[in-house]
């Protein structure tokens, strides 16, 4: 049996951005949430988001803001099978 040993209310929404990208937000508190990565973007992560995007449709990549800021910090996760997490880890194993 497990002990809880904090409890969070977070809320996930569906959200679009101003230049029309649909992303998901994870929020934590108030001024305090992970926004998923711009697919669209054209930076490294944008680019590198996408092409993992169309190989593996199911992972997530978040990255944190609080107070109106990026914290540098990513929370990166995958919805799926362990067929498909075994085929993530053998990518990034092999990079």
């Amino acid at each position: 049996k497990m002990k809880r040993l904090k409890e969070w209310n977070i809320l996930i929404e569906l959200v679009e951005t101003k230049s029309k990208a649909t992303l998901y937000k994870i929020n934590l508190a108030p001024n305090h949430f992970f926004l998923e990565q711009n697919p669209n973007k054209d930076s490294k992560y944008g680019v590198a988001y996408k092409e993992l995007k169309q190989k593996y449709p199911n992972l997530y990549i978040f990255w944190e803001i609080k107070d109106n800021e990026y914290t540098g910090k990513t929370l990166i996760g995958q919805i799926g099978d362990k067929e498909e997490l075994d085929r993530v880890i053998e990518m990034l194993l092999k990079n």
